[in-house]
């Protein structure tokens, strides 16, 4: 993030937290940092905080940058930062009769040889490590934007307080083209367009996080797994299926329990060992006996992989048979916090496009290149090119990951030395590899900014090694094959979220779930639609009828509503010639085509895979 940008931002944070004290004088403050393309204050008050009350939280902020009020640091001792935490003095615009509580817990996180510094800004006091601008007037170009509930530092054992988020730009008109391209995405937000579409819905009867794919997101959905598919195969990959559930132990060996547990389901029970232990026992015990190893149970997987080393391992391999390149969509379940749902981008069932390359050491360079490519071509067919690489690797905290140091240089240096030869740039990223190994994730941007990783290409040496996975070498003996984990889409519900925003329901052609809707002008040329349907059909074109009563003007509008790419309009000169006209979703014309020559003209945008002429991108 730009520095001077995190100061502003950072600087309004503390000017909204000091409007919210002027409005709720017993609010306790919890943290208010600067982040990518905004700022915010995680806040508890004795009455919720809703968008109704924004008006007044922006005239008190107005007020104070009004004042130019100076932002002045002031460095203290840990006791007299606990003292004054104590009195309610910290994060508050006067000394109060009570504890300022998430800020006394703040101060105990701090480690005892770190300084401890507190921002004055006029009566507004807080707990700080800074930087800030200059003074308040400084701030002048900034909107509060939204409320939500959270959970204190996020955990969801601590208590339930607000995040009042808002934006702050340097210059009036940067504010006014943040706050146009926010409108934007709005109209792209995957969740309104999948609903009007009829795409995907969420139920809460089946559960927060969990997707039901309606028909027409069915068909999305089905056409990005053929498309992937296809390149897999030509490029030598073998398609399998896995369960859905496999016994406890079977993740025990591969570590994903427990170094994954907090992101799991709870364990399903095992009815065999529970009439073993002879006695009811409450849900927690139960946990507890799993967690210790004393019973087998079965898990909702969480990944695909300890199931592809299943396969590996279920027959001799030689050096022959490799590289094993291995391809599932499967389905996973992931427990994420309630508040970290969003629709389809952040789900708690989701499919990914997962592979695994079995290969050896002198094959790994070439593999991972060819998972790169890969996914490059993907994104660029799909007219994904802002995005960003980033290379994750083990970091200082070695209490985190399985493996020895050898196992980690070599698999990071093997990603390291494929990035070069790629020619794609990265940036590093200590600490964030996955617990087995390091890994080159391919991150882009939704329709409000968020960072979404989506592709991932990870080298692993320890989980072979925990298989005890081999093959017969050109030297006739055993040795351990390199695994690589890769998936160009990562999870389908958060890619499509992300297409559905992309495009702005405005799929290409070939991804379309309808492509060609024909519109008859009245009853008399249903017979018509339905032949010159049938033919599209016969081709493989997605084709639908309007077949109700309503005028020929709004069919075309309701076609035009649900971003159908192609209306056809049937009427007596094209019952009579059989010369017909497509019009395009945005007004433009295929005009006066012989059927067949139009069918071959659709076959051929749908083949090459074009962009749509109304794509259009928001950079946001």
């Amino acid at each position: 993030m730009d520095i001077e940008f995190n100061k502003l931002r950072h600087s309004c944070a503390h000017i909204l937290a000091s409007a919210i004290l002027e409005i709720w004088s017993d609010a306790q403050l919890s943290i208010g940092p600067a982040k990518e393309n905004g700022f915010f204050y995680d806040v508890e008050t004795s009455s919720p905080i809703s968008t109704k009350d924004f008006p007044q939280i922006e005239k008190k902020m107005q007020e104070i940058i009004k004042a130019n009020i100076p932002f002045e640091k002031q460095v203290i001792s840990r006791e007299e930062a606990f003292q004054l935490a104590e009195n309610g003095r910290l994060g508050a615009l006067s000394q109060r009769g009570f504890p300022s509580t998430f800020k006394l817990d703040l101060l105990q996180q701090i480690p005892a040889d770190e300084e401890i510094s507190i921002y004055k800004m006029g009566d507004f006091w807080d707990l700080c490590a800074g930087p800030h601008m200059k003074n308040t007037g400084e701030c002048q170009n900034f909107k509060i934007l939204g409320v939500a509930s959270c959970f204190y530092q996020g955990k969801e054992k601590n208590p339930q307080i607000q995040r009042i988020s808002g934006t702050c730009f340097a210059k009036k008109e940067q504010l006014n083209s943040y706050l146009s391209q926010l409108e934007e995405a709005k109209l792209r937000d995957h969740r309104r367009l999948g609903k009007e579409l009829g795409l995907f819905s969420i139920d809460e009867q089946i559960g927060q996080g969990l997707i039901l794919w309606h028909p027409k997101g069915a068909i999305l959905r089905d056409v990005l797994e053929q498309f992937l598919s296809e390149q897999l195969i030509q490029l030598g990959y073998q398609k399998v299926y896995t369960p859905h559930i496999a016994k406890l132990d079977l993740y025990r060996q591969s570590g994903h329990f427990p170094f994954y547990q907090e992101s799991q389901f709870p364990p399903l029970l095992d009815k065999e060992s529970l009439n073993e232990i002879d006695k009811e026992i409450s849900a927690q015990e139960w946990i507890q006996h799993l967690e210790e190893g004393n019973q087998k149970g079965y898990l909702l997987r969480p990944m695909n992989c300890p199931h592809h080393m299943k396969i590996f391992s279920a027959e001799p391999r030689t050096y022959k048979t490799l590289p094993l390149r291995l391809f599932e969509f499967g389905t996973v379940y992931r427990w994420e916090k309630s508040g970290e749902l969003g629709g389809m981008i952040r789900a708690r069932g989701f499919t990914q496009d997962d592979g695994h390359i079995f290969c050896s050491q002198e094959n790994l360079r070439s593999e991972i290149l060819s998972c790169i490519d890969l996914t490059k071509s993907i994104f660029s067919i799909l007219g994904i090119s802002d995005y960003r690489v980033f290379l994750s690797l083990r970091g200082e905290d070695k209490e985190k990951y399985v493996g020895n140091s050898e196992i980690w240089e070599k698999s990071e240096m093997a990603l390291k030395e494929a990035i070069q030869e790629s020619g794609i740039s990265c940036i590093a990223q200590e600490g964030e590899a996955a617990f087995y190994g390091p890994k080159i994730d391919f991150v882009i941007k939704d329709a409000i900014g968020r960072d979404w990783q989506l592709g991932t290409i990870q080298v692993d040496y320890n989980l072979p090694n925990r298989f005890n996975l081999t093959y017969i070498g050109t030297d006739n003996k055993k040795h351990e094959p390199v695994m690589i984990h890769r998936a160009p889409l990562g999870s389908l519900e958060r890619f499509v979220g992300l297409l559905i925003e992309h495009f702005a329901g405005k799929f290409p052609l070939w991804l379309s779930p309808e492509q060609l809707r024909i519109l008859p002008v009245s009853e008399k040329f249903m017979a018509s639609a339905k032949t010159f349907a049938s033919a599209f059909r016969k081709k493989g074109l997605r084709t639908k009828i309007d077949e109700s009563n309503e005028k020929l003007g709004a069919k075309i509008r309701l076609a035009t509503l649900e971003r159908v790419p192609y209306t056809l309009v049937i009427g007596k000169r094209e019952q009579e010639s059989g010369i017909i006209s497509a019009r395009f979703r945005n007004g433009t014309q295929l005009e006066n085509m012989p059927i067949d020559e139009l069918i071959n003209c659709l076959l051929q945008e749908a083949n090459e895979k074009k962009l749509p002429d109304d794509f259009s991108i928001l950079n946001p």
